[in-house]
C-alpha cells in the first residue's frame, strides 16, 4: 500500500465513525471522511470480537486489505476510510470476490473513483 497509512489509535477511529459518511455493502460497511493529508489515504479495518476467533478475524482483515490494494491506485486521495465487517454476516462467508464487489460498489457510491479520461485520437478531416 503505497499511498495509504493504517489507522491505529482509538480516537482516530472514533472521529471517522462519528463524523464520516456511511456506506454499506452486503458483507462490509464503510465510513469515509475527508482528511487534510494530500496525496495519502488513511485506512482502518475493524472486526468485532464476537464475530469470530482471532484467526478468522485476521483472515477477513487480510482479504479486505488485499481487495483495497487492488483499488488503491484507482481512488481519490485525501480520505480516511474505515471498513467494518457486518455483524449479521458469518465469518465463514468471507471470500475475496464478495469483498471485492462490495468495495467496488462502496467506492462507486462514495464517488471515490478517479475519472478516467477517454483519450481518443481525434483528427480533423481537411
Amino acid at each position: 500500500m503505497k499511498k495509504t497509512k493504517m489507522l491505529k489509535k482509538n480516537h482516530e477511529f472514533k472521529k471517522v465513525l462519528t463524523k464520516g459518511k456511511y456506506y454499506s455493502g452486503n458483507q462490509i460497511e464503510a465510513f469515509i471522511k475527508k482528511n487534510n493529508i494530500k496525496h495519502q489515504n488513511l485506512l482502518g479495518i475493524a472486526i468485532g470480537v464476537k464475530i469470530a476467533k482471532a484467526v478468522k478475524r485476521n483472515k477477513i482483515k487480510r482479504l479486505i486489505r488485499e481487495s483495497y490494494k487492488e483499488y488503491e491506485m484507482k481512488i481519490k486521495t485525501s480520505n480516511t476510510i474505515i471498513f467494518l465487517w457486518k455483524k449479521r454476516v458469518p465469518a465463514e462467508e468471507a471470500n475475496f470476490t464478495n469483498i471485492n464487489k462490495d468495495m467496488k460498489n462502496i467506492f462507486r457510491k462514495a464517488n471515490l473513483f478517479i475519472e478516467e479520461k477517454n483519450e481518443k485520437n481525434t483528427y480533423k478531416a481537411n
